[in-house]
């Protein structure tokens, strides 16, 4: 039974995120990230004993402990991804506040 609502949980995810991606209100290079976390899981999901000799064969005493340094990973992996995706933009606003203060000396002048 758990097999089943984590693989329609994950089948609801995945269609939720391909249409944002049709509305666009998410971007391509997100969605990526996000459908494949949502594959790994349905690999999980259908093949659990991979994940319990992946995690044994990585030294790890119980699947639990594994799962948590997997996911938390990923969660790094997004958290990084959207600090480098931030301070771009965070650039790109000095940039253009810059460039937006030298067109109003310039019209005052």
């Amino acid at each position: 039974m758990l097999k089943v609502t984590m693989g329609v949980t994950i089948l609801f995810a995945l269609i939720f995120m391909f249409e944002l991606l049709r509305r666009k209100a998410l971007r391509e290079k997100y969605a990526f990230i996000w459908i494949v976390t949502a594959l790994i899981l349905v690999a999980g999901t259908l093949f659990p004993n991979l994940a319990i000799r992946l995690s044994t064969a990585l030294g790890f005493a119980t699947i639990a402990s594994f799962l948590l340094v997997f996911f938390g990973f990923i969660i790094l992996f997004i958290t990084m991804q959207l600090s480098l995706e931030l301070g771009k933009v965070e650039d790109q606003n000095q940039r253009l506040a810059e460039e937006l203060a030298l067109l109003k000396l310039k019209s005052i002048e």
